[in-house]
């Protein structure tokens, strides 16, 4: 019974943000002369109410799960990577490319693009971690700056280099893959690709490494008490670049499942514009870094991004309803946050986990 208790005391403030978020919602909802429980009853249709919709946020929830468990891995061995937006763009053009340029059979260009993507995450992650352990520069400033050079960088490739001059040619993006090298839909004529498996397949696997491994532990036992850490012999330098390495491949998969399975090509801003990687990191914030809680909260966040597009269809309430719902989650999960720095600091540690 204690087991029971404690296995859902994780998700008592995740579920009181919920609610304190959809009661805030209600607020606006009323403001704006809406119906409350017509607003949310439409809300629930745009995201499960049938079969397509329901797809549609499973394919949604694919990057922000892949995001979120990158950045539950570098929050977990207690480093900021806040920098999954470049590494996810990053991943996604190196994916493009790589599909486009790679000679062979259609198989063979997939898995080297999904290869190339998450290298290219994991390199431009652990350079971070490198400049953190070298320079000594703050990981959350440089994760954060190196988010412009990266997306500035793809924005440049695909605006001159790498811009397909036929067709639609007035758009920065790269010309259409190889059909043979496209991700496969899991049901014929709807949205879901085989991204979504590997988001599952990532989620149980960094599951059970945390849980299981000597370097899952170690990971844990570092960003916990890295003092303790050090005096029980875990190296901080080598984990940094493994942890915030693998980081970034997860959030440069994150970009390749939706280049190879959804757009097809490279297209300028597309990564960017849904937000997906702040979408991520506020899952793994909300399920404080535990994978299989982030990969809830990823479709939580999902749901309600489809869910208020549907209610947006369908009712007068304009789609801001869901980003302040979405915003009351930050808040509680800020207020978390303040708490326990403020707590820590008060105690005199300097070090600590990062969430």
């Amino acid at each position: 019974m204690d087991k029971l208790v404690n296995g859902f005391k994780p998700l008592l403030q995740p579920l009181l943000a919920l609610i304190a978020g959809l009661a805030v919602g209600a607020i606006a909802i009323v403001i704006v002369g809406g119906s409350v429980t017509e607003t949310y009853a439409e809300m629930w249709k745009g995201a499960f109410g049938n079969f397509y919709f329901v797809t549609n946020t499973l394919a949604r929830a694919t990057p922000i799960i892949l995001i979120g468990l990158g950045v539950a891995l570098a929050f977990r061995a207690g480093f900021f990577n806040m920098g999954s937006e470049g590494q996810m763009v990053l991943g996604a053009l190196s994916a493009a490319v790589t599909a486009i340029y790679l000679p062979g059979p259609g198989w063979l260009k997939l898995i080297g693009a999904i290869m190339a993507g998450m290298l290219a995450g994991g390199i431009w992650s652990a350079f971070a971690g490198w400049l953190d352990a070298r320079f000594r520069m703050n990981l959350l400033i440089t994760t954060l700056l190196l988010n412009y050079i990266a997306t500035y960088f793809a924005g440049y490739v695909v605006t001159y280099p790498l811009k397909d001059t036929t067709g639609s040619a007035a758009m920065a993006q790269t010309v259409m893959l190889d059909k043979a090298a496209w991700l496969p839909k899991l049901f014929q004529g709807y949205s879901l690709h085989a991204g979504f498996v590997l988001a599952l397949l990532g989620t149980i696997l960094l599951y059970l490494f945390m849980k299981h491994t000597v370097k899952g532990y170690e990971i844990r036992m570092l960003g916990g008490n890295p003092l303790f850490a050090s005096y029980g012999g875990v190296q901080r330098g080598q984990l940094m670049f493994l942890s915030m390495f693998v980081s970034g491949g997860l959030a440069g998969l994150a970009g390749s499942v939706e280049v190879l399975g959804t757009q097809y090509r490279y297209l300028d801003g597309a990564l960017t514009s849904p937000g997906y990687a702040w979408s991520g990191i506020m899952a793994t914030l909300l399920a404080g870094s535990h994978p299989i809680g982030t990969a809830i909260a990823a479709l939580l966040i999902a749901a309600l991004q489809t869910g208020g597009m549907g209610m947006e269809r369908n009712t007068e309430v304009p789609l801001e309803v869901s980003s302040i719902i979405q915003a009351v989650l930050i808040l509680f999960v800020s207020a978390k946050l303040t708490y326990s720095f403020i707590k820590r600091k008060k105690a005199g540690a300097g070090n600590g986990p990062a969430v």
